[in-house]
């Protein structure tokens, strides 16, 4: 039987992390709840590099937030642990460790610019992971802030359903608080900065907070069932019920709440962390956790007393140790604990505990279900490892790591700091996954990859900073990928293999053809002339064989191959010929195939004035760029187009000049093309 005290104190938590396009307003609302919640008693600025979440020396610097930090405050009663992730494209990897071990978020738009690119891809990202959100339309105190363009903008490009709870007080410059419709009630702020003060709603606005709580009412009622009975019986819904049922659609993902505010002047805070507790939910009220055992799936549920499982998402190493980043989903953890890393199949102990608050710790005797903590003493597990019980072992699903799309290669200055430099690219790639380093073939130069220019830059200078190496630096190279155009069929490859003892025959028939995107394994073969586990092994060879492909040594992407015949011998076939095999198949087979080289291509969003459109045009379509859309948005003109990610190395300097430094502009992936031919 469970306690309910641990019930009632796994209630009180929630784990959420706060999304958003680079500049709506992240780090500054987390820097604001911070506050409210006593956790800071002065308000930190992103200008002024005073901010908690944002302590790298770098993020101060470039005023972006550039690592997730983890911090925890308290709220009503409520233990809230917040993580700050990334704005940028370059990093949305982070993001992504991030949302796997979170149980809700809140989405930050900016009031004039709306769904912003990047805003749209963590948004999914967060549909991927079923993760529940509610909305906040940040900087409402800007010229050109609308809040109803900026809902409208997320039920267009984000396709959810926007419950919008209140109604500004004011405009622009002129906006002091909102109106909050389910209570019907007014929330000002003054200059100050100071705790929100309660009113009656304005009687300029009290017609239009009725209709817009009618709105609210029908929206929730046609969605909800037990709304939706009351509405009909009573032509209206009491608070109680439209917070219960906008909590449930909230968590369902049929509907997200959104507020507003002005983070920057600490305007709507205190309402944002009321429909934190209220709408995002507890570890309690997501599904258990399910992981694998020996290939069987297995839950472990959000208990205390439950053997333990946990999940490493991020790793850092810092002066004084090596800082192991967890999210505890059943379980309890205490200090000396010995736990099994099933990812790895080695046993780690644990030496401390921490609650983190972004650079600064707080030492605990446990963690329990539900916690998001810091441990010292694991020696090897990375991100994405599991840290479970020895006695009941366990596999979590570890975070998705994209592909990298930039390389530049590095070297020392000074040649007598090699073994340091590698010693650094380790550790790199050991706490950010989404970089990759390696040695290449042809020229042996170590090569550093990632997911962008400025996440290279971003490592390089950390090798400065936190190694004491300078290192050269070669010119950014993309990532290129290899696709079939078009295909083969029954290319006949026979491995035979025969130096005394046991030979080695393998006879396989392959068809190869286009496919969308990935790649797809079939087998045609009747009458058990190649057995099942043999098939097995002439899958995994085409697997090894798509490494590189013919034109460059690109990775192959975008074929189905068929095994559609073959043969065995009596005595020297195995599943290694065939695996074998299946290798030299295929790449013989893309040999023979129209192979079409790809390119990485990215979304740019420009912002502009109007009477630098031409020339933005003009050098948008010099880098092979196409464009896809251009509108007026808050006095500036928004282009969007399609460009070849190779074109954009040094793009921000150009446009800068161009615009006289009046102009901005973000990229996100949007997959790969076909380059031109010459």
């Amino acid at each position: 039987m469970r306690n309910d005290n641990l019930d009632r104190r796994l209630a009180a938590v929630r784990n959420l992390g706060i999304l958003a396009h680079v500049d709506a307003g992240k780090t500054t609302v987390t820097e604001r709840i911070l506050f409210a919640t006593g956790t800071t008693h002065k308000r930190g600025e992103v200008h002024d590099g005073t901010t908690v979440t944002d302590f790298d020396p770098q993020e101060r610097d470039r005023g972006i937030t550039i690592f997730a930090a983890a911090v925890s405050c308290d709220w009503d009663g409520h233990r809230v642990n917040l993580i700050d992730t990334p704005g940028h494209v370059d990093f949305a990897d982070e993001v992504e460790r991030a949302l796997r071990v979170l149980d809700g978020a809140v989405a930050v738009f900016d009031a004039v610019a709306g769904v912003e690119p990047q805003s749209e891809s963590v948004w999914r990202q967060a549909d991927r992971h079923g993760v529940p959100r509610i909305a906040f339309v940040n900087k409402l105190d800007r010229t050109g802030a609308d809040l109803d363009a900026a809902v409208a903008s997320v039920r267009e490009r984000l396709h959810p359903v926007p419950l919008v709870v209140q109604l500004p007080i004011g405009a622009e410059d002129a906006f002091t608080g909102v109106v909050d419709l389910l209570r019907m009630r007014a929330l000002t702020w003054d200059d100050g900065g100071g705790a929100a003060v309660e009113g009656p709603v304005p009687g300029e606005l009290r017609e239009e907070a009725e209709r817009r709580r009618r709105l609210l009412e029908e929206a929730v009622a046609e969605r909800h069932p037990a709304a939706l009975e009351e509405f009909c019986d009573r032509e209206t819904l009491s608070a109680g019920t439209l917070a219960a049922a906008l909590r449930d659609l909230t968590r369902t993902g049929d509907g997200v709440v959104v507020l507003c505010g002005s983070a920057y002047r600490n305007r709507g805070i205190e309402p944002l962390l009321d429909a934190v507790v209220a709408y995002l939910p507890s570890p309690l009220d997501v599904p258990a956790v399910c992981g694998t055992h020996h290939g069987v799936d297995e839950r472990r549920p959000a208990d205390p007393a439950a053997p333990v499982a946990a999940l490493a998402f991020k790793v850092n190493a810092t002066p004084t140790g090596r800082l192991t980043y967890l999210r505890v989903y059943s379980g309890t953890i205490e200090k000396g604990d010995a736990l099994w890393d099933a990812t790895a199949g080695r046993s780690e102990r644990v030496g401390r505990i921490l609650r983190v608050q972004a650079d600064r710790h707080a030492q605990l005797d446990r963690a329990v279900a539900g916690d998001i903590v810091a441990v010292i003493g694991l020696k090897a597990a990375r991100a994405g490892s599991t840290l479970c019980a020895p006695d009941a072992p366990l596999v979590l699903e570890p975070p998705g790591v994209a592909d990298p799309v930039v390389s530049v290669a590095v070297e020392p200055r000074r040649g007598t700091d090699t073994d340091r430099l590698a010693s650094a690219l380790a550790r790199l790639a050991e706490e950010d996954p989404s970089l990759t380093v390696r040695t290449d073939a042809e020229t042996g130069q170590t090569v550093l990859s990632g997911m962008g220019e400025l996440h290279l830059e971003v490592a390089v200078e950390k090798i400065r900073l936190a190694h004491g190496l300078e290192v050269n630096v070669g010119r950014p190279r993309v990532t290129y990928r290899e696709t079939v155009g078009r295909g083969v069929f029954r290319l006949v490859f026979q491995h035979v293999k025969q130096d005394g003892g046991a030979g080695q025959f393998a006879h396989v028939v392959l068809d190869v053809e286009p496919l969308e995107d990935g790649f797809d394994f079939r087998s045609a073969v009747v009458g058990g002339r190649v057995p099942q586990e043999y098939v097995r092994a002439v899958e995994a060879g085409c697997r090894d064989a798509l490494a590189e492909g013919p034109l460059g040594g690109h990775t192959v992407t975008g074929l189905r191959v068929t095994l559609t015949d073959g043969s065995t011998h009596v005595k020297d076939s195995s599943e290694t010929a065939f695996r074998t095999a299946g290798r030299l198949g295929l790449r013989e087979a893309l040999r023979a195939c129209e192979m079409v080289l790809l390119e990485p291509v990215v979304e740019v969003t420009v912002t502009v004035p109007g009477d630098a459109v031409g020339g933005v045009l003009g050098d948008l379509a010099a880098r092979r760029g196409r464009v896809t859309g251009s509108e007026v948005r808050g006095g500036a003109a928004v282009v969007t187009a399609t460009v070849p990610l190779a074109e954009l190395f040094g793009y921000a300097t150009r446009l800068r000049s161009r615009t006289q430094g009046r102009g901005t502009f973000t990229a996100r992936p949007t997959g790969y093309a076909p380059t031109p031919t010459p």
